[in-house]
């Protein structure tokens, strides 16, 4: 039987990012402050005004390739569902499925 090698989990979100491309609909706003919300960039926020803006699936803020090397580029202001998508979690298994990326097990 093949053993894999530990996943860094301080680094597997900056070459993932499916989280970031798996819907719409995922980088919604819910319990944010007002200050929080003011501090995104007018231009990422959806027409609705109730999440990020996206091109396709896609969060106009990832920058980056999925899958390879990826960044959030208002991480420090992101939304709090972003920041509750956690390595090897439900979330971000679905989301890796979507992409054909394996599945990330935390040790």
């Amino acid at each position: 039987m093949e053993e894999s090698s530990p996943v860094d989990l301080s680094s597997v979100c900056q070459s993932c990012g499916a989280c970031c491309g798996y819907s719409a609909n995922w980088p919604r706003f819910s319990i944010e402050s007002d200050e929080e919300l003011a501090a995104i960039p007018e231009a990422l926020v959806n027409d609705r005004q109730s999440g990020m803006r996206c091109e396709s699936d896609r969060c106009s803020a990832l920058q980056g390739d999925i899958g390879k090397a990826t960044a959030c580029g208002i991480y420090a202001v992101r939304p709090e569902v972003c920041r509750t998508c956690m390595p090897g979690d439900a979330e971000c298994a679905m989301a890796r499925r979507k992409f054909g990326l394996p599945a990330i097990e935390a040790s």
